[in-house]
């Protein structure tokens, strides 16, 4: 049966970010096509939250604490769940911040700002470490343990940010950016060991905290009229975990509703002044 493919059966996951949005959403997906469940984020109680929703589906699943921009607790991450469940079938490395808005442990960083002399260090460093470097430290970790087992699937999340610029994004779009071709560099790197590395470009997706004329708004750009739910990144994140995408590495998935592919008003020209 062709279906046979799609199944999870046996697998553990790790999901990084796997307490909220999309992330909660495909440690959902990823359980009911039979996967066991890691969940890794800073903050316990959505992870908490996560792991119970998965236990009721009749999976196993684990939570750790941890903050991907620290090499020692990615690696505490990933010997902890191979000491749990004796292995590590797929990695989705999801967690990730905006514009480099979100507090840091440290620093409570305000939101970035247009002109790109008001970037500060902090604001730069912060989204990159979390989006890019976070990615790298969780792959580089989960490699040797796939290596030795010769199978994994690793699947990086970047954005439409990272393959369409974005004015004042420079520090998302640069680590979106940064995620693709480190997937590709990856993939083509441990092809041979049969590891396979795919990443997932998200577009605009309804959070719970999205105020509805902002999700009405953005929705006028894409061309199937609405934003995208959670839920509907599951099957793709299902299709890259599995035995159905074993002829697929080092690719970029694009699921946007379209907006990528189509024109939508940016805003971006000169203000000039006007005619006397």
């Amino acid at each position: 049966m062709i279906l046979e493919r799609f199944s999870l059966d046996g697998k553990t996951a790790i999901i990084t970010g796997g307490g909220t949005n999309l992330g909660k959403a495909m440690s959902h997906a990823l359980a009911r096509a039979g996967a066991n469940i890691v969940v890794a984020a800073r903050t316990m109680g959505p992870l908490l939250e996560t792991v119970a929703e998965v236990e009721a589906l009749g999976r196993r699943a684990a939570a750790f604490q941890t903050d991907v921009t620290d090499s020692a607790q990615v690696n505490r991450l990933i010997d902890e769940t191979t000491e749990k469940f004796g292995c590590v079938d797929i990695l989705i490395n999801n967690a990730g911040v905006a514009k480099g808005i979100e507090p840091s442990p440290r620093d409570a960083i305000p939101k970035e700002p247009g002109p790109i002399w008001e970037l500060t260090d902090d604001m730069w460093h912060r989204a990159i470490d979390v989006n890019l470097t976070g990615t790298f430290y969780c792959s580089r970790a989960v490699a040797r343990h796939m290596v030795e087992r010769r199978a994994g699937k690793i699947i990086n999340m970047s954005s439409v940010a990272g393959l369409r610029a974005a004015r004042s994004m420079y520090t998302y779009c640069s680590a979106k950016g940064g995620v693709v071709m480190f997937t590709k560099t990856l993939a083509i790197s441990l092809a041979r060991y049969g590891i396979h590395v795919n990443c997932i470009a998200p577009g605009f997706f309804r959070a719970a905290e999205n105020d509805p004329d902002f999700v009405a708004s953005q929705s006028r750009f894409i061309p199937l009229g609405r934003a995208g739910e959670p839920k509907e990144l599951g099957p793709l994140a299902i299709y890259l975990a599995s035995a159905a995408s074993d002829y697929v590495t080092g690719e970029c998935f694009i699921i946007d509703g379209g907006r990528c592919m189509g024109y939508a008003p940016t805003g971006y020209a000169p203000v000039l002044p006007a005619k006397p």
